[in-house]
């Protein structure tokens, strides 16, 4: 006999008219927007940094990170604060539509390219009445060296003389 198939709570949110979601034990916070901080020498996906409960925390621009088209940023955009690696990383979003339970049955395994994300991203697809959510793999968003300059967003790269 099959054990029955786990169920989790995601956060859904949306980048333009598309859909994602996020387990809950990734997402620490939901924030109203507000204007990173800028810093020179960074990758263009990362917004800048905040601060957030004492912290210096990266923010990164999630429509960049994907590949998705510039838009301006909306009245309901948030930040979320994610957990990765025992870390927190910052990611813009247009909107956060809710909690919800999804069932693992449900999901669908991810194709190998969906719209510009790598599968590896993914932990897989679920419909959500005529929509397609994404549910995103956060700890594997980043590379092993994004995850540096994650770490070290605010640190002047070294120079010669």
């Amino acid at each position: 006999m099959t054990a029955p198939a786990a169920a989790s709570q995601i956060v859904t949110f949306r980048l333009g008219d598309e859909l994602f979601a996020a387990d809950i034990f990734s997402v620490e916070r939901v924030l109203r927007y507000t204007t990173p901080t800028p810093v020179p020498n960074v990758p263009a996906w990362i917004e800048g940094v905040i601060e957030y409960q004492g912290r210096v925390v990266p923010v990164i621009n999630l429509r960049r990170r994907f590949e998705l088209p510039e838009a301006p940023i909306p009245a309901d955009a948030r930040i979320l604060v994610l957990t990765v690696d025992d870390e927190w990383v910052a990611a813009t979003v247009d909107g956060v539509l809710d909690v919800s339970v999804l069932d693992a049955s449900r999901l669908a395994a991810p194709p190998t390219l969906f719209r510009g994300l790598a599968a590896g991203y993914l932990r897989g697809v679920v419909r959500r009445g005529e929509r397609l959510v994404v549910f995103l793999d956060v700890p594997r968003l980043f590379s092993t060296d994004e995850r540096i300059v994650l770490e070290h967003p605010t640190e002047e790269p070294a120079r010669n003389g």
